[in-house]
């Protein structure tokens, strides 16, 4: 039989190494890895790519991104781009001067270092946008930074005692500052105008566009539901499911409701049955356990520091209660589930690998594939713990390397020692835990290729800084695994993430071979072409 699609003239990524220099596409599967015999499969209609020395390698997988809210924040006051405070000052300015009809400016992507403490204030919105409510979450959307005509219609005010879950940034006099902490956030964020299905598919769609062009071929939601204001993109990715529109493979991470308990768990099931359909699936629960490091909510087995360096009262926050935890993880396994955790500090991490253990040792060995994201900071002495329970490490790269956010609100809070169990990557590879990859979109970029520059340098792409705790650095074969095979695993497609006969055909050529190249150049790689199933879905533009 000849081949549909056939790619000559490599290198190819295989999982024996970069042994292969042709590849054969049939329908949406791949029928032949080698090199000159394959050529022998081309047929009338075959379609050729001439690799010409570029490497062609499985779909990138992103197994912790929000493709919906990042689609949605693009269309609004996008402020990823700003650097300082008044850079992300005239950007607001100018999306409302630009949109008058807008009854709230909403959008996000601030980032903290442009603001002393992290913490922007009221006053600086009022300045610009003094007669319309103002919400806008910050990169990491662990806070979100509110006017005062937001504060008044929310009705915030010095009086009103901090949330469970949250914090209100307030002043000296004890007034309500500006800025919202995790859980405060939804003080403001249900007041927002909601975004429409129609908005929603629009949003996935234009997502879905982007990450192809990065290369991305499969991702999982790590939130599927509603949470601080952000919309439920169920709808979204079953319309896009149902219609075909949706080319990516999904798993979703259905939210587990941190202000309840097992009670949910039925309709998690429920959930679970009418959502999969076709590409989408929602086999996947995401706990949210604690916070970030930056506002000092990342839950932490030693109390955080102070400005002076001494220890405060501070060990951040369990937003679900540790003592139920191995319960609810136990009886979410015993049914299928996966449990995607959100685990940043090492109190955290260490509560996740709890529950895991709870769970096998309840229920024995299964296939759930448990899987820990970000994993900012990790005791030494749970390193081994991944391997030996078999919960996946899901690494966000492009988190680790020295810049403001790092050096100005983290470093100095953790103290030296626990600065030095920030995202042990190669730890955790030796130890023999399994590594997945993720983006956590749009906190950060969605680039794979940026994070695979960051996970084998520990500096940011195009930066000439010190390195970030080097003896955590991957080699690029590894930093590539994790994006493809590893986060294949996490998301429970065993039919993808490798380039062998019978896997389906979701491949990616880039514009070159970066193994050719010095590690440091890995970030100015660019993808050429991403396929799913066979289905060219984004070809580069020529120069």
């Amino acid at each position: 039989m000849h081949a549909d699609l056939l790619f000559t003239n490599g290198p190819v990524l295989t999982p024996e190494g970069r042994t292969a220099t042709a590849v054969a596409v049939t329908g949406d599967r791949i029928t032949a890895v080698g090199r000159a015999e394959v050529h022998d499969l081309a047929g009338p209609n075959t379609q050729v790519v001439d690799l010409a020395g570029r490497l062609l390698l499985p779909g990138f997988q992103d197994a912790h991104v929000h493709p919906v809210p990042a689609g949605l924040e693009l269309t609004q006051c996008d402020l990823t781009r700003a650097k300082t405070a008044e850079d992300t000052i005239a950007a607001v300015r100018a999306y409302a001067d630009a949109h008058p009809e807008r009854e709230w400016i909403t959008g996000g992507g601030w980032s903290m270092e442009a603001f002393e403490g992290g913490t922007p204030t009221k006053e600086l919105l009022d300045s610009v946008v003094p007669d319309r409510p103002v919400y806008l979450p910050n990169r990491d959307h662990h806070g979100a930074w509110v006017n005062s005509r937001a504060l008044q219609l929310a009705d915030i005010t010095r009086d009103m005692p901090d949330p469970a879950d949250g914090r209100i940034e307030r002043d000296a006099s004890g007034e309500p500052a500006g800025t919202l902490q995790e859980g405060a956030m939804q003080l403001v964020g249900r007041l927002t105008p909601p975004a429409t299905q129609a908005d929603r598919v629009a949003a996935l769609l234009h997502a879905q566009r982007h990450l192809h062009a990065l290369g991305i071929t499969a991702w999982q939601d790590a939130l599927v539901g509603e949470f601080l204001g952000m919309d439920d993109p169920s709808d979204a990715y079953l319309a896009a499911a149902r219609d075909g529109s949706l080319t990516a493979r999904v798993v979703g991470a259905l939210w587990w409701d941190r202000e309840r308990g097992a009670e949910q768990i039925p309709e998690l099931v429920e959930r679970r049955a009418r959502l999969s359909h076709g590409r989408f699936s929602a086999g996947s629960v995401k706990l949210m356990l604690d916070g970030v490091a930056e506002t000092g909510t990342a839950a932490l087995l030693d109390p955080y520091l102070d400005k002076c360096g001494c220890a405060t009262a501070n060990r951040g926050t369990s937003f679900i209660d540790p003592k139920q935890l191995p319960s609810y993880v136990t009886e979410l396994d015993a049914l299928g589930f996966q449990c995607h955790f959100h685990a940043l500090g090492d109190r955290a991490v260490r509560d996740a690998l709890d529950a895991v253990e709870a769970a096998r040792a309840a229920n024995g060995p299964s296939d759930t594939r448990p899987h820990l994201a970000h994993l900012q900071v990790v005791h030494p002495d749970d390193v081994a713990r991944f391997a030996r329970l078999g919960a996946v490490a899901n690494i966000q790269p492009l988190w680790a390397a020295h810049e403001p956010q790092m050096d100005e609100l983290t470093i100095p809070f953790l103290g030296p020692e626990r600065a030095l169990w920030q995202y042990p990557f190669a730890s955790l590879l030796r130890s023999g835990a399994r590594l997945a990859a993720g983006s956590d979109w749009p906190v950060s970029s969605p680039d794979p290729l940026a994070g695979i520059h960051v996970a084998v340098n520990r500096v940011e792409p195009g930066g000439a800084g010190p390195v970030f705790l080097p003896g955590e650095r991957l080699d690029l074969a590894a930093a590539l695994t994790a994006y493809t095979a590893g986060s294949a695993y996490a998301n429970h497609l065993d039919d993808t993430g490798r380039v062998t006969a019978g896997a389906l055909a979701d491949l990616v050529v880039l514009d070159r071979d970066p193994f050719a190249a010095p590690p440091e150049e890995i970030g100015e790689t660019r993808v050429a072409l991403t396929y799913v199933g066979g289905k060219e879905v984004y070809a580069a533009q020529e120069a």
